[in-house]
């Protein structure tokens, strides 16, 4: 899992799948989203919205999935997933029980950073 942007409120890394996935983290060391500092939630706000909005533009997924859960981890972090009819997980979560065998033929992770990481620092600021 590499990290894709960082500032003094958040981190964004991809998650290593097979559908398209960013986890966006709170730099703060918080179990509970009530926990981060004002800037932080907003900032999470905003980008949660942007990727939601960039990964149906780009990849045109049948839906956007969106979750925080953390219990593993117990530090604040969303998961922004694009989903697809065809990949090996769906309607089931991607933790969830394997559907099928999918071989996904998909725009570039590269080619959706080059989109979304000028707009990430455009409205972080």
């Amino acid at each position: 899992m590499s990290q894709i942007f960082a500032n003094d409120h958040i981190y964004i890394k991809i998650h290593d799948s097979e559908v398209p996935w960013l986890k966006v983290y709170s730099q703060q060391s918080c179990k509970e989203f009530t926990e981060c500092d004002s800037t932080t939630r907003q900032q999470i706000w905003q980008l949660l919205e942007l990727i939601e909005r960039e990964m149906l533009s780009y990849y045109k997924p049948e839906k956007i999935n969106i979750a925080s859960f953390g219990n593993y981890k117990p530090q604040v972090h969303w998961h922004v997933m694009a989903r697809f009819k065809e990949d090996s997980f769906y309607p089931e979560p991607m933790w969830g029980p394997k559907q099928r065998e999918a071989n996904l033929d998909l725009p570039s992770m590269d080619g959706f950073l080059k989109i979304v990481l000028p707009k990430i620092e455009q409205i972080l600021k």
